[in-house]
């Protein structure tokens, strides 16, 4: 999941440049005293952080040989943050890293292969396409801890006052939306203009940004186009809320929704403690979660996303013997069942999705879509593939540029950080 795309993430990490990090800065540590590792934690600070500090302090007090530097970077400096201080030999020795990271890190030769470690020692514990997500060259660096996708969620109530059911395919949705504004005066649904948002229209069409396999960019072809004509067209129409294009988009939407004023939108389960604090959903079962709409393909889907614990390739051997064992405490059954219930993320092994976790609805929900969760391609720069996409549909959906125009941008874009893919 991009977290990045959240505006939530607002940490006083200011004190990062004072921090002890990595192997460098531990060197105080006694021979015989304990061993010191950072944790470079890129979850949300205020709904989050607090559960993964407390198993910090767990894992230590069972493990009165290591310390833990715990540090809570805002997730969208961490993947610079992290870059720079790698090629410096000064990294942290555990990383929170988004899925899209860790191949691009491991490309660098910036994380140990963990395969034959302790750190996966429950390997088929995880579900298989997390492990293979967190490949690279058929070695694995990372450890699958919190997992998403996207869905589309929505108001129970305001459906019902509607007499809407939730919808199939894009076409339903806008109908939908339409009897919504007439039945209640709220708007049906409100779309977001970034790439990573607008990813699921065309997996509804069969393609993607670029194939991979193919080594060629498709984010100018003709079904891709056709994609983004039906997310375009969501933003034009009786109880479609107009593309919001300012740098506050995200919160913007995410708060007409958690107040009411908006049927639906396309979110992820990193928000399912927001939805629960909103006025409309004080409710829990008032919040609908249901796979997103299908394209003309029949075919409905979003990205697989989340996050890996990563171990710091760059770190002295007694770290990453300490590090290893705090990865695989932290991605445990009962930690990541204690994370669940804490936070409402999704764990990413199936015995940790137990009776009391699945007692909620906002899990439950997001559980029941995985299944169509469609795997990101083991491509280092596929992540990066957004960061044009986020300018040039902005720029589309706010009219100033052409649907042609602006994919035709993307696709220039895109050929500069896969050179070596035709168009």
């Amino acid at each position: 999941m991009r977290r990045g795309i959240a505006a939530t993430a607002l940490v006083a990490s200011l004190a990062l440049a004072a921090t002890a990090c990595g192997s460098d800065s531990d060197s105080g540590d006694k021979a015989d005293g304990p061993v010191t590792i950072t944790w470079w934690d890129t979850s949300n600070a205020t709904n989050e952080a607090p559960t993964y500090q407390a198993l910090v302090k767990e894992f230590e007090a069972a493990n009165k040989d290591i310390k833990v530097n715990y540090v809570n970077v805002p997730f969208d400096q961490a993947q610079n943050k992290f870059d720079t201080a790698a090629g410096a030999s000064g990294a942290p020795d555990v990383l929170r890293s988004e899925v899209g990271w860790t191949p691009a890190f491991a490309k660098k030769g910036f994380f140990l292969p963990l395969d034959g470690t302790e750190a996966l020692a429950d390997e088929s514990k995880f579900q298989p396409s997390l492990i293979e997500q967190a490949k690279y060259e058929d070695k694995t660096y990372g450890v699958p801890l919190v997992t998403d996708t996207l869905a589309l969620v929505y108001n129970k109530e305001l459906f019902d006052k509607a007499g809407v059911e939730a919808p199939k395919t894009w076409d339903d949705l806008k109908k939908a939306a339409a009897t919504i504004k007439d039945k209640t005066g709220v708007d049906g649904y409100w779309g977001s203009t970034a790439g990573y948002y607008a990813q699921p229209f065309l997996y509804g069409e069969g393609t993607d940004t670029v194939d991979a396999d193919a080594k060629k960019i498709t984010v100018n072809s003709a079904e891709a186009k056709k994609a983004y004509g039906t997310w375009l067209d969501l933003f034009d129409g009786k109880g479609l809320h107009k593309a919001d294009t300012t740098a506050d988009a995200y919160a913007h939407i995410q708060d007409a929704f958690v107040s009411g004023k908006v049927a639906a939108i396309i979110q992820g389960p990193w928000e399912i403690t927001n939805f629960y604090k909103g006025s409309a959903f004080k409710d829990k079962a008032n919040l609908g979660i249901t796979t997103v709409p299908a394209g003309s393909t029949g075919k409905a889907g979003a990205p697989t996303g989340g996050h890996n614990l990563s171990v710091y390739a760059g770190s002295d051997e007694s770290k990453q013997q300490a590090a290893l064992k705090f990865v695989k405490f932290m991605t445990s059954a009962k930690s990541q069942e204690t994370i669940a219930l804490k936070n409402s993320t999704l764990p990413t092994r199936d015995d940790a999705y137990t009776a009391e976790v699945k007692a909620d609805p906002g899990i439950a929900g997001y559980q029941g879509v995985l299944s169509v969760a469609q795997p990101r391609p083991a491509l280092p720069e596929y992540s990066s593939l957004w960061t044009p996409l986020d300018t040039e549909l902005n720029g589309i959906a706010g009219g100033k540029a052409s649907l042609d125009d602006g994919l035709r941008n993307a696709e220039t874009a895109i050929a500069k950080l896969v050179p070596d893919f035709s168009k």
